[in-house]
């Protein structure tokens, strides 16, 4: 048995209850991943950053908030689950601890219907009260009248113009993306605002050992549904197919949205140039090309 005393008594002055023990939790690519057991016998996971950008917690947790106010409880029909949040604060979050299990053709197609009726729950606009963060990047979301003036503006223009600032892209990589902007109103069919994870790669689905999936990481704000199925198809979720089959039931996805996935790829190729480099950002340009 372990216990990081310093890391302990935060979590203790955040919960009220003492920690018996902690251990570190592999996969986090960002934040520091640590399982906590609790003198009740409880587990919870902590998740630190040292020096975090400001506000970067505090968006995780109210992306956390807004998420779960379309998520149902055991047995019902609501959105995809979303850990109970404990704690947060300008340094942290702390989670009700979800043990792991394994992704099944079932749990998928569950999880593409209450994905579906996550979506449905809607949001005010496109975009959000507050900006928020994806990965250690900043992400806007000042609203926009239009889905395509929002994914220009708030997406594809602001992680281009930065990826081509870190060599990531060259000129005739970002003219290509350029080029597909002005066409984005007569590419893409307007939807009301979804609610939207916003960074709804496989990672950022978890399997429950009880059976349920459950969302975390989330970049959450108002947009269009595609994005968050597009992410999910290039970053291969277990027995996508079935998941996408189970969405379309519970709601009917517009005309030619298989066309469109590449489209909302932009964004999150572009995000990946400009965190990983490598060949991402020649993906976006060879991506854009299809629709230029």
């Amino acid at each position: 048995m372990t216990r990081q005393p310093l890391l302990a008594r935060r979590a203790e002055e955040l919960l009220g209850a003492a920690v018996a023990a902690t251990s570190p939790v592999a996969g986090g690519d960002i934040s520091t991943a640590t399982r906590l057991r609790l003198s009740d016998g409880s587990v919870a996971l902590m998740k630190t950053l040292p020096h975090a950008p400001d506000g970067f917690f505090e968006a995780e947790a109210a992306g956390l908030r807004w998420l779960a106010e379309a998520a149902g409880t055991q047995g019902t029909q609501g959105g995809v689950a979303v850990p109970d949040l404990l704690a947060a604060d300008h340094d942290c979050v702390i989670l009700r601890w979800v043990e792991p299990g394994k992704a099944t053709a079932d749990g998928a197609a569950d999880f593409g219907r209450a994905l579906a009726r996550t979506h449905a729950a809607g949001a005010p606009t496109h975009g959000g009260e507050r900006d928020g963060f994806i990965g250690r990047l900043p992400l806007p979301n000042r609203p926009a009248p239009s889905w395509a003036e929002f994914y220009a503006v708030r997406r594809v223009l602001p992680y281009l113009k930065l990826a081509r600032d870190r060599g990531a892209v060259t000129a005739a990589q970002a003219a290509r993306v350029e080029a597909v902007v002005p066409r984005l109103t007569g590419l893409v069919p307007e939807e009301p605002p979804a609610r939207l994870h916003g960074d709804l790669w496989n990672g950022n689905v978890l399997w429950g050992a009880d059976g349920r999936s459950y969302l975390v990481d989330p970049a959450a704000h108002g947009g269009h549904r595609e994005v968050d199925l597009a992410m999910l198809a290039l970053f291969g979720l277990p027995h996508l197919p079935r998941a996408l089959d189970a969405y379309d039931e519970v709601a009917p996805l517009a005309d030619g949205w298989q066309d469109r996935v590449g489209l909302h790829q932009l964004f999150p190729l572009l995000v990946h140039a400009c965190l990983f480099g490598g060949g991402y950002g020649a993906r976006a340009a060879e991506v854009a090309g299809r629709y230029a």
